[in-house]
């Protein structure tokens, strides 16, 4: 891919998202989607991931991890890296940039953060802000045994197509909740990540 043509994309992806220095503020945008899931009086706790695109010849590729099947929340499952926001935080970029390194080993001077999606809530209580972030084609990543078993990349091209979106519908606790994934290269990209996905491909959309 030429540099030209990754500038554009960062170009439009700045256009696209909440700037850095001003997160989101307010309810996640899947709240009524999700909100009932949440016990009364239980208010989410803060997260951040960091949505990491990285430029090589074939294009812009996203870069997901595998957690391992012994962590407590979503154990198993295609994520982007990412956690809580510890009260040593300064902020969800902080944050996102602190839970990468830990996990996956990539240094916070390889990350040069475009913006945040919209906020999005999971079912265990998370009200996340994903942080998009173009990532130096030279970093290296070394995985977390504990956390990470692996480390993937996937086309961006690929996951904005929206031919490439598998909708669904299941019942759980109690009502039809629509839901969302991608398949590649035998991997499946769904729940709160692909939900993120697609909100990167709406607010592209809206340029």
């Amino acid at each position: 891919m030429s540099a030209l043509s990754a500038e554009r994309h960062f170009a439009d992806l700045a256009r696209a998202l909440h700037p850095v220095h001003c997160p989101p503020q307010g309810a996640a945008w899947n709240l009524a989607h999700l909100g009932d899931l949440i016990q009364h009086g239980v208010t989410p706790r803060p997260a951040a991931v960091l949505v990491p695109l990285i430029s090589r010849r074939t294009g812009l590729q996203v870069i997901f991890t595998r957690r391992t099947a012994a962590l407590r929340h979503h154990a198993g499952q295609v994520s982007f890296p990412g956690g809580g926001i510890d009260a040593t935080d300064d902020g969800p970029l902080a944050a996102a940039l602190r839970e990468a390194h830990e996990e996956i080993g990539l240094p916070p001077n390889a990350v040069s953060p475009i913006g945040f999606l919209d906020p999005f809530l999971t079912v265990s209580a998370f009200h996340v802000y994903p942080l998009v972030a173009s990532i130096d084609p030279d970093a290296t990543f070394t995985a977390e045994p504990g956390e990470v078993d692996e480390v993937f990349e996937v086309p961006l091209d690929f996951l904005l197509n929206p031919a490439n979106v598998q909708h669904g519908q299941t019942d759980y606790a109690g009502r039809m909740r629509d839901w969302v994934e991608f398949r590649f290269g035998g991997h499946r990209i769904w729940g709160a990540t692909a939900g993120m996905l697609v909100n990167l491909r709406q607010r592209l959309e809206q340029l």
